[in-house]
C-alpha cells in the first residue's frame, strides 16, 4: 500500500529538543513511515500508511509532545 505524505504546520518548535520530542512522538505511532522536521519552517512533514494511522491521530501526537499543529 502507498505512503500518504503530508506537511502540517506546527508552532512552539524552537530547538534540536523539539524536533526530538516530535520525531519521537510520531515514530512511536504504529504506521508512521517517516518524518522530517523543518525547525525553521514550522513544518512537519509526515510520511504513513493511512490504513494502519490517520492524520488525526499524527496532530494527536504532536499536540501531545506540548506542540500547536495550525
Amino acid at each position: 500500500m502507498a505512503a500518504t505524505t503530508k506537511t502540517l504546520d506546527v508552532q512552539g518548535m524552537s530547538c534540536s529538543h523539539c524536533v526530538n520530542a516530535i520525531e519521537k512522538a510520531l515514530n512511536e505511532l504504529q504506521g508512521v513511515d517517516s518524518v522530517d522536521v523543518d525547525l525553521n519552517g514550522n513544518k512537519v512533514t509526515v510520511s504513513f500508511d493511512e490504513a494502519t494511522v490517520g492524520l488525526d491521530k499524527i496532530k494527536e501526537a504532536i499536540e501531545d509532545a506540548g506542540y500547536d499543529v495550525a
